[in-house]
């Protein structure tokens, strides 16, 4: 799919928005201007794709809201080189923006038919991570420990094997609450394996599907 002047440049007026909505990260304002948002939504969408909005892209799941991305984003502290593990990796886009970052991106994905498209579409784009089809609920433990683990779908509680995994001075980052909004939190593991935790605000995600996430319809 094209990536022409006019997505670049509307790209730019987006992180524009974003800085003044108060993200604060350059590096993560300077993922979303670089990250071609268009090339994961449906063609249907491509003239809205900068706008700051979350849209359908199939089997009942959405792509973030750009502003959403980017509050996780933030909050991950991605520092070069740090292994992080994505909890629903959907359309692709968070784990574009997580890779531009310089992370190396491992990510789940519980739904089979968009487990299969993205992880095509990302190879295709020439992205460099590990895809994995499975109950996100349970984390990946083959490649454990994480620096930093995002969990992109709204979970009811805070999975205790996603804690296990997380590596001394670790980030998790994700939504918890019922089916109507969650709160973002923020837990930190600590280095003598005591956690702590701080609250971001209230957000409205899909839900975490799985044996520590909520039952399938």
């Amino acid at each position: 799919m094209e990536d022409s002047y006019r997505h670049k440049g509307m790209r730019r007026l987006l992180a524009k928005k974003l800085a003044e909505k108060g993200i604060q990260d350059a590096q993560v304002l300077e993922a979303i201007a670089q990250v071609p948002r268009h090339i994961f939504l449906d063609p249907a969408f491509v003239e809205q794709a900068y706008q700051d909005k979350a849209f359908p892209i199939g089997e009942g799941q959405t792509i973030s809201q750009p502003y959403t991305v980017a509050v996780q984003s933030q909050l991950l502290e991605i520092k070069k080189g740090d292994k992080v593990l994505e909890i629903g990796t959907g359309s692709g886009y968070q784990a574009c923006v997580l890779h531009f970052l310089g992370a190396k991106v491992y990510t789940i994905e519980y739904n089979k038919a968009l487990f299969l498209k993205t992880s095509r579409l990302l190879k295709s784009l020439g992205y460099s991570m590990q895809f994995y089809h499975g109950d996100g609920s349970q984390g990946w433990p083959s490649f454990a420990p994480y620096d930093k683990i995002i969990v992109t779908a709204g979970a009811p509680s805070v999975p205790h094997k996603l804690m296990e995994q997380l590596a001394p001075k670790g980030i998790l980052v994700i939504p918890v609450g019922d089916g109507a909004k969650q709160c973002m939190l923020k837990i930190v593991r600590h280095e003598n394996g005591t956690f702590t935790k701080e609250e971001f605000g209230d957000f409205r995600f899909v839900p975490l599907l799985g044996k520590d996430g909520w039952p399938r319809a």
